[in-house]
């Protein structure tokens, strides 16, 4: 903003490392006037603090979520995934930002603007925790109703994450088809 951009979004990922479930991009553009109190890095707070900013962030934001499945993250890896769901969430922004900041060492490629990547950005700019949060509390949601579609995995616990009861379940049933085969313990080496 201070270098004459605006509007500048944020934009973040949640779920690159899970064995199921999709990578949730969040894009947000805050209103400079009515920046929500508390806004950090979505991992720093607590789900019902983050529940309360996501409303707060809808309300008085212009925001944007893209996901890509665990199949599209099998076909093209989860780097190149989080990446392509973070163009898709900033170009599905209702206004087109001068400037994105990204989360993470990259930029993703096919954006309608420059952008830049800060390492920890979630922890440095609002735009970028307004858009952690998004992508987190969207991506909790879709694995609590995948939990209610595959229940003997219970994805509404551990949202994929290989937790000792995840594995335990995967062992037992086998993968489901929202599990990342390209990912241990499916892989197999060839």
């Amino acid at each position: 903003m201070q270098d004459g951009f605006m509007p500048v979004a944020g934009v973040d990922e949640a779920g690159r490392g899970p064995l199921a479930g999709p990578v949730v991009a969040g894009a947000v553009i805050l209103d400079p006037a009515r920046i929500p109190e508390g806004l950090n890095d979505s991992k720093q707070l607590t789900a019902t603090r983050r529940d309360a900013l996501y409303a707060e962030i809808l309300a008085t934001s212009d925001v944007s979520v893209a996901s890509l499945s665990a199949g599209s993250i099998d076909r093209v890896n989860i780097l190149r995934a989080s990446l392509e769901a973070m163009r898709r969430a900033v170009a599905s922004l209702p206004r087109t930002p001068r400037f994105v900041l990204v989360d993470g060492r990259d930029v993703p490629v096919g954006l309608a603007c420059p952008g830049r990547a800060l390492v920890k950005g979630d922890a440095r700019s609002f735009s970028i925790a307004a858009a952690s949060i998004v992508a987190k509390v969207t991506r909790d949601r879709m694995m609590q109703a995948a939990g209610i579609s595959y229940p003997q995995y219970g994805f509404e616990q551990h949202a994929g994450y290989a937790t000792r009861v995840h594995r335990a379940a995967i062992s037992e049933h086998g993968p489901c088809p929202i599990h990342r085969i390209t990912f241990s313990p499916f892989k197999t080496s060839a």
